[in-house]
């Protein structure tokens, strides 16, 4: 049996800054594309604040995944819209 299964760095949708070209801004996934033929390659493309798509290899195994090559997710916590739980008081101390 062929594990075609890809283990993937990014998703579509997902944030990104790279390490080293911060002239180009934060960017976005706007496409992935990943092949169905066993050791194909797996590729994203990623639009940039400056206006340009690049695309990086996205498969973490691979020698040449954009995480190895300075491409970093952007991790942010979704929780700005919830508001803060009002103070309760201790009863007794406690």
């Amino acid at each position: 049996m062929l594990d075609s299964a890809k283990r993937l760095f990014l998703r579509l949708g997902d944030r990104v800054q790279h390490a080293t070209h911060d002239g180009w801004g934060m960017g976005a996934v706007v496409e992935v594309m990943t092949s169905v033929v066993p050791g194909g390659t797996c590729l994203v493309r990623v639009l940039f604040e400056d206006g340009k798509q690049r695309t990086f290899n996205n498969d973490l195994d691979s020698d040449m995944c954009c995480a190895r090559f300075g491409v970093q997710k952007f991790w942010k916590l979704g929780f700005e819209g919830f508001a803060r739980a009002p103070h309760r008081p201790r009863l007794n101390g406690r």
